[in-house]
């Protein structure tokens, strides 16, 4: 899976963070600070929909767009891509596991358990 365009990025951490499914006008209007014309708007919601990120839903005249997975899901799917392209996976995670600060390896410890 291709990381997030910033643009993408900042249109799934608004549908991820809203409690109900939201229009393409309701999404736009949570990133007003973009000043983001509709237009574009729908054509990230197109891209991020034929990424598989999102599903929508006829509403009206609208469509109202939820994601398909919680963020959390997508990390993971995101961390598991990367491995999978790594040629010595061990050594991957090796060098990952050597970065986590002490609080993380605690939470990765008692995942493991």
């Amino acid at each position: 899976m291709p990381p997030l365009g910033d643009l993408e990025r900042a249109i799934m951490d608004a549908l991820w963070a809203a409690p109900e499914p939201m229009t393409a006008r309701e999404v736009q209007d949570a990133l007003a600070e973009r000043d983001l014309a509709t237009t574009t708007v729908l054509t990230v919601l197109g891209r991020l929909e034929r990424k598989g990120l999102l599903a929508r839903a006829k509403d009206g005249r609208a469509h109202r767009y939820r994601p398909t997975a919680s963020r959390e899901d997508h990390i993971a799917e995101l961390m598991r891509d990367v491995l999978d392209a790594a040629p010595d996976r061990g050594a991957a995670l090796a060098s990952f596991l050597g970065s986590v600060p002490p609080d993380d390896r605690s939470t990765l410890r008692d995942l493991l358990d």
